[in-house]
């Protein structure tokens, strides 16, 4: 599954533009019959004047009310939940739930510690309400990003994966652009079909088992989508490239990733099902008790 950028529609602002004349023809035949035709147009057209303005600034989509019910969609039927210790935290519990939908969360009894950012956690974005409160994720600050994240794809340096989500094979050229100047910034992508000054300086390649200092950490993996939507990033310098991948057999934490065990990655890919709409939770302890009840979160197993 490869993030491509996407082409913005000119029939966007041509749908707002036509209806416009309308609106002003429609006034003007009234106007002979009403006399409050004209307010009636006043109350109308600088909403849409404003849709307008809107638009012409900006094609990102609006951003919608969060209530509790919608947090978690009632279509997801797969959870992965990391839990750490607080925001400075560099590793984390995490846990695996599924539902039928409409009834609870089940534990599915697998669980193991994971790696996360070298310098803890911070909020990002995903599908969870804004937060205020608390640490926010920057391009280059070490930290995971919490919150509620969609599993979009699977990604790795072979042929094929044990795996029912979307597989992409990595290449040599295949990179993460986690240039914040660049228009292409947080996508994966074949840096051969791009202008070179849209790649350039991109220190994500996805195959870094064929770097100068190898490690095999991107063998295979999920992509995380935060600060990514609708096929390109949300926010300029809100944090890039954020992924599920194997540990680092030296031991060395991640620079805003979530790194499992081999055997766990393996099993979790495989348990892993597009149609269950899997989401991952990334929360410190304290947050993940205060937002339970409005989030409607699984109660968690006791560790043995």
């Amino acid at each position: 599954m490869m993030r491509r950028p996407k082409q913005l529609a000119k029939s966007a602002v041509k749908s707002i533009i036509l209806p416009l004349g309308l609106l002003l023809e429609r006034a003007t035949n009234r106007q002979s019959e009403d006399k409050n035709s004209w307010r009636w147009l006043t109350g109308v057209l600088p909403g849409s004047l404003l849709l307008l303005a809107g638009c012409s600034q900006s094609m990102q989509p609006a951003v919608q009310p969060v209530t509790a019910e919608t947090v978690i969609p009632a279509g997801t039927t797969q959870l992965v939940v990391v839990i750490s210790d607080g925001w400075d935290a560099s590793s984390g519990q995490l846990y695996q739930f599924s539902r039928v939908a409409g009834q609870r969360w089940q534990d599915n009894g697998q669980t193991s510690q994971v790696d996360l950012g070298r310098n803890g956690t911070a909020w990002g974005l995903g599908l969870h309400p804004a937060q205020s409160e608390g640490p926010q994720k920057q391009e280059g600050d070490g930290k995971a990003p919490a919150g509620l994240f969609r599993l979009s794809a699977a990604f790795g340096a072979v042929p094929a994966l044990a795996t029912q989500m979307p597989y992409q094979q990595m290449s040599r050229f295949d990179y993460c652009i986690d240039v914040p100047t660049s228009p292409l910034y947080n996508q994966t992508l074949d840096i051969r079909q791009y202008r070179p000054e849209w790649t350039a300086g991109s220190s994500e390649p996805m195959r870094r088992d064929l770097i100068a200092k190898p490690d095999a950490v991107y063998e295979k993996g999920l992509f995380i989508d935060h600060n990514f939507s609708s096929g390109e990033a949300r926010q300029t310098g809100a944090g890039s490239c954020i992924f599920m991948h194997l540990k680092s057999p030296d031991g060395r934490k991640t620079a805003g990733c979530t790194a499992l065990t081999p055997e766990h990655l393996t099993a979790l890919l495989q348990w892993l099902s597009p149609q269950a709409e899997p989401l991952y939770l990334l929360l410190p302890a304290s947050e993940y008790q205060r937002l339970k009840q409005d989030w409607q979160l699984p109660q968690l197993p006791t560790v043995r």
